[in-house]
């Protein structure tokens, strides 16, 4: 019997194609939220499909010191598309790995070790990550670092407060995810760009689940009009192939320090990335999440639950008896995977492809679970 780590959930996913996914059975499962935003051109789109089979055939791997082509564009395109000033690009793995790079690049820039973080933030696994991750759960057990003050989501007094001349990074996520689906307020996240400001404290903002169009605008501190100092993108930037980014200021990046990584940039994940960025655009899928996800969000108000917040196609549905009921319902009778955030909260995390045909059904089949 071979050994896992990770808890198995009783459905074996065998293939996928747009919103749909297929078990080992042929059974179809809607896809709203199965791949944590992992798939916003939705499953094995055509055009990543057919540009990482041919980047495979021309070179699979060169480590990050030697340029190649796919590298190099995307190095340009995330350029391109950072807001403000993020314009300079690490590349790495995941989205744990592309906080642990904005954390030491902080730390570098401004020679200062804390770190102001929110509760109920999540913001990965690798020991620096963590140390920013609110939840004990995840952070027992690991002798976590012990840099990190955390302060109240959405209290733009107690932000002000914490942060200081010791503060290295305001790391925050404009939208929680795993935190339960609670939204910053615009007044919020300027609070954190106006102390970062005064104090010469790095803005550090997690878009690895809320950017690249989920929320209707390609990164969702664009909603607020606030620019970073650093932005960290991964999930859905290679549609799930494993690739992340950090976007940074010139401030940060000429004095980002020594930091390096094996993979960082590979070119079947770069291949990936860079069709997934021309599937978004060209199929404008941050206006279709912008409208499905009003709908969507419309309709479920009507439910009989405790509250519906998100933006676009981060949305999350507070309910009364638990989330984990509703979750097992929704996939064994009804054919929808989502998501939970939190014991009360199921969280839908689509393709940005879906329709509001998709969205009927996932609120008909809320509406029978609950």
């Amino acid at each position: 019997m071979s050994g896992f780590v990770f808890g198995e959930k009783p459905i074996e996913i065998e293939s996928g194609d747009g919103v749909t996914l297929y078990d080992n059975g042929g059974t179809e499962y809607l896809d709203f939220g199965a791949s944590y935003a992992c798939a916003p051109a939705g499953h094995c789109h055509p055009d990543v499909v057919s540009a990482v089979q041919e980047q495979a055939a021309d070179l699979l791997f060169v480590q990050g010191s030697y340029p190649t082509p796919t590298r190099t564009a995307l190095y340009d395109r995330l350029a391109e598309l950072g807001p403000g000033d993020c314009s300079n690009v690490w590349l790495c793995n995941s989205g744990t790995e592309a906080n642990e790079a904005a954390l030491k690049f902080a730390r570098h820039a401004t020679g200062r070790e804390n770190v102001v973080a929110a509760k109920r933030a999540f913001h990965g696994r690798t020991l620096g990550s963590l140390a920013a991750t609110w939840k004990q759960q995840y952070r027992d057990g690991f002798a976590v670092p012990d840099h990190v003050e955390f302060v109240d989501y959405g209290d733009a007094d107690a932000l002000r407060d914490a942060v200081d001349d010791d503060t290295a990074a305001v790391l925050l996520e404009p939208i929680q995810g795993e935190g339960g689906v609670h939204a910053a307020s615009d007044d919020y996240l300027q609070a954190a760009r106006e102390a970062c400001d005064e104090t010469g404290a790095a803005l550090v903002f997690d878009e690895i689940q809320t950017g690249l169009g989920r929320t209707g605008e390609l990164w969702a501190c664009e909603r607020a009009g606030v620019e970073p100092d650093v932005l960290t993108v991964a999930k859905g930037l290679g549609s799930g192939l494993p690739i992340g980014a950090t976007l940074c200021a010139d401030w940060i990046a000429d004095d980002s320090g020594d930091h390096g990584s094996t993979f960082s940039g590979g070119p079947v994940p770069c291949a990936a990335a860079l069709a997934t960025l021309d599937v978004i655009e060209d199929e404008e899928l941050a206006a279709n999440a912008a409208a499905v996800g009003e709908h969507l969000q419309a309709e479920l108000a009507d439910l009989p639950v405790r509250d519906v917040r998100g933006a676009g196609l981060l949305v999350g549905v507070e309910v009364k008896r638990g989330a984990t009921r509703a979750l097992r319902s929704l996939a064994l009778e009804h054919g929808i995977l989502a998501l939970p955030a939190g014991r009360t909260v199921v969280r839908l995390l689509p393709p940005l492809t879906v329709d509001e045909v998709d969205a009927d059904r996932v609120v008909d089949a809320l509406e029978a679970t609950l």
